[in-house]
């Protein structure tokens, strides 16, 4: 892959690696433009331009407008004469367009007269950029074009990036400059380290706090105005939120909120991009410091109280807080700790007041400890009207190094929606966890006997194509995908070189050199893209997970409903002919309805079907399937009912039954890799083969007496020693008994045996439990073949 000095380096001082902090050249600027949207930025004479294709094959469209209204591409050094058509389209269908269309209009400027050019028309490999020199002042416009792609198809518009470095850096300018606001912001304030500033905020308005440079603490306190004009000071109380939200950690999300002594709530979280702060300990106190050392040491407290004396608010000598940013945690024995924050540059935390209120945020001045990674930087504060609408959303990153994302809906939310508003984080997406008026066991019951709909969008996909296709593939996976027939499916591991589970998933051959990886992470396709890179494969793996929502009908009537929705050409399968692990290429209701691929697959246990479609359709494919569903008995199945069906069916979650230190046959899915009939070597197979030699640890079921559900990561006793540990627990509804999964050492995994569970500190309680086989219910899978009544 091409290399260039404008690219982020990961930050690595004296053998100390943060890939989460990456360092840009002085005077370099990087903007991420989205797959089919576009970005605007303004440029200087003289400024160097670089645009990089992320993944490979995605054109890129350039428009230059100087000053004077005038569009030529060569203004840039490129050549021009082309009709910015993807441009023009993401203006109008793409939500990043939105800001472009205000840029252009603020200038005066016309996208109709714009002279476009396109780089990586021809095809481009993962990592390939171009470079061009700004001849004038000017607003640049990079669109990485693309509309949406059906379900059959196999690309999809994917980000690019792009790095301004400027011909004329400020000197004076030190560190990063806060990103752009969410909307037009009411107060708009940097808070400098050592200072602490107040501001008051009404009703309904949102309170953003955002650490610029990354690895900042900001102490934030808000107080009841109504109180404050009483004379009482009523302000966001620990121990009162910690009892209503029955959590430790207040956990940012739809229904996390922060609460006065007299219960009255006071602010609600709406966005965190970071998920990691301190659970309500003192701001920074001048005894602190002293105790350390540092006598007379600037601190959060003493400025809280300085600069709160204006509103009334007595002095105190610690001040509790929501401590933002600020990366403390408890030991087994309760103990406080800490380390580096962390929140890069750019995250933040959305609040929004529920009453009036007198607030408060600091820059935390400590740099004799990691509370701000050893060096104190500033805080941005902003404000912003009630009447914007911001999404709730938890931040999320590919990895480290990845710009960060926010929790999505996805194509089916609003369906879903329908039916619950308790939805939660899952992978970067909203997924619901239960129905209003059903609740997870009727859920459960009706996926037995009659039918469900679950949303499984968030499973991650990414389309495996070009002529080394297929020896990627036999490469990366445990299966032998030289024998997966065009049309079919088969469920694999995947694994890093020491046999360690990167991820399971499956993968769809949709044709001689095309394919689709099915799986739970990202990591996973990023593996597959980096091998292919790094061996010099002409084979190209691109992200479609946003362009392919896909629901799952399961259940034992799931087979008669759906044949009455999908529409299948004469050379593909019916619903009806579809045989377990196929999939068919089809359309709902007719040959004019929407485009969509459905395979016999699921994670139930049942007879059961998986429909993907574009986000575009997901509305009208959801209402042919529930007009079908509807009346033979099918409801809507959220996480927590599913959570019981696939553990009944022995099928393993990532992080319970597998990680990066367990092989596919510790995780009890052994059958996946055949070493005897693949002969071709793939990634892991040797320490595979030295590990399948000599097991360590098997995956069991375990039938429990007591009625208790262990949690996962309780530990399996017999006697004192510890020898294993629950991966996953339920109260089977149907066999009605306490059911579990557990990793143990291979010599106490004999069926029949009698194993202990340990509670509390493992010794003080233990519940008494069975080794049995699993699956634990159809354990000859005779309901997901189909083969029932």
């Amino acid at each position: 892959m091409n290399t260039n000095p404008i690219f982020p380096v990961p930050y690595e001082r004296a053998g100390v690696l943060t890939p989460g902090l990456p360092i840009l050249p002085h005077g370099v600027e990087r903007y991420p433009v989205p797959g089919g949207g576009s970005r605007a930025v303004r440029v200087e004479q003289g400024d160097e331009i670089t645009v990089q294709d992320r993944e490979g094959l995605q054109p890129v469209e350039l428009v230059f407008f100087a000053p004077d209204g005038r569009s030529d591409a060569g203004m840039i050094g490129a050549t021009g004469g082309r009709d910015p058509a993807g441009l023009k389209a993401a203006l109008l269908g793409d939500p990043s367009g939105a800001r472009v269309v205000r840029a252009l209009d603020a200038a005066g400027f016309d996208i109709a007269r714009a002279d476009g050019t396109v780089i990586f028309e021809g095809g481009s490999r993962p990592g390939e950029f171009r470079s061009f020199v700004a001849a004038c002042d000017g607003l640049l416009i990079v669109c990485a074009a693309g509309g949406a792609m059906e379900p059959h198809e196999q690309w999809a518009p994917t980000e690019v990036a792009l790095y301004i470095r400027r011909a004329n850096p400020d000197m004076a300018r030190s560190g990063l400059l806060p990103p752009d606001p969410l909307a037009d912001p009411l107060m708009d304030f940097n808070i400098r380290p050592g200072e602490a500033k107040p501001y008051e905020v009404r009703k309904g308005q949102f309170i953003q706090v955002l650490d610029v440079q990354g690895r900042e603490c900001s102490d934030f306190q808000a107080f009841s105005q109504r109180a404050l004009d009483r004379g009482l000071e009523r302000e966001i109380d620990p121990t009162t939120t910690r009892s209503l939200m029955g959590s430790l950690y207040p956990a940012p999300g739809i229904f996390s909120k922060y609460f006065s002594v007299d219960q009255e709530p006071l602010v609600e979280i709406v966005r965190d991009t970071v998920g990691r702060h301190d659970t309500f300990g003192l701001a920074c106190t001048a005894r602190y410091y002293e105790d350390l050392g540092y006598p007379g040491h600037i601190n959060c407290s003493d400025n809280m109280n300085r600069e709160l004396a204006a509103h009334g608010v007595r002095p105190r000598g610690g001040w509790p807080a929501i401590n933002f940013f600020f990366n403390t945690m408890l030991d087994d024995a309760n103990a406080i700790s800490m380390d580096d924050p962390y929140s890069r540059p750019g995250d933040y935390v959305l609040l929004r007041a529920l009453t009036d209120l007198v607030c408060v945020s600091t820059a935390c001045p400590c740099d004799v400890d990691p509370a701000n990674g050893w060096n104190p930087t500033d805080i941005q504060v902003r404000t912003y009207d009630k009447s914007n609408e911001f999404s709730r959303s938890i931040g999320w990153r590919k990895t480290p190094e990845a710009d960060v994302e926010q929790t999505k809906k996805t194509g089916f939310h609003d369906c879903f929606a329908r039916h619950t508003r308790d939805f939660t984080e899952y992978a970067g997406y909203w997924l619901p966890s239960q129905m209003t008026n059903h609740g997870a066991i009727a859920e459960y019951w009706a996926a037995r006997e009659k039918a469900v709909v679950m949303d499984l969008s968030p499973l991650r996909k990414y389309e495996v194509t070009g002529p080394d296709a297929e020896e990627l593939m036999q490469l990366c996976v445990t299966r032998n995908i030289k024998k997966l027939a065009v049309g079919g499916i088969v469920y694999t591991a995947m694994c890093y070189e020491h046999g360690g589970m990167i991820d399971d998933g499956t993968v769809y051959r949709l044709g001689e050199t095309n394919f689709r990886w099915i799986g739970g992470n990202d990591q996973s396709g990023l593996w597959l893209r980096k091998q292919a890179t790094e061996r010099g494969m002409n084979a190209w793996v691109r992200a479609s997970t946003d362009h392919h929502c896909n629901i799952a009908v399961q259940g034992p009537l799931s087979r008669d409903i759906l044949k009455q929705v999908i529409w299948t050409p004469p050379q593909q399968a019916t619903v009806e002919e579809l045989p377990w692990f196929r999939l068919a290429i089809g359309r709902i209701g007719d040959f004019h309805g929407p485009s969509v691929v459905i395979s016999r697959t699921g994670y139930s246990g049942e007879l059961g079907y998986e429909i993907f479609c574009h986000p575009k359709d997901a509305t009208a494919v959801f209402d042919a399937v529930w007009q079908a569903g509807e009346p033979m008995g099918m409801i809507p199945l959220g996480l927590n009912a599913l959570d019981m069906l696939r553990i009944e069916a022995g099928l393993i979650f990532a992080g319970s039954e597998f990680d990066d230190q367990t092989d596919p046959m510790e995780a009890g899915i052994g059958f996946t890799v055949p070493l005897k009939s693949k002969e071709d070597d793939f990634i892991g197979r040797a320490a595979l083969e030295r590990r399948k030699a000599n097991p360590q640890k098997q995956l069991v079921g375990l039938e429990l007496a007591g009625g208790i559900v262990p949690t996962p990561g309780d530990c399996v006793h017999v006697g004192k020693p510890q020898i294993g540990v629950v991966t996953s627990a339920v109260k089977s509804p149907v066999l009605g008994k306490v059911i579990a999964l557990a990793r143990l050492d291979v010599a106490h995994s004999e069926l029949g045996a009698q194993v202990e569970i340990g509670r509390l500190d493992g010794d003080q309680k233990r519940l008494l439990a069975t080794i049995v086989p699993f699956p634990h219910f159809d354990p000859t899978k005779e309901r997901v073949k189909g083969n029932y009544g």
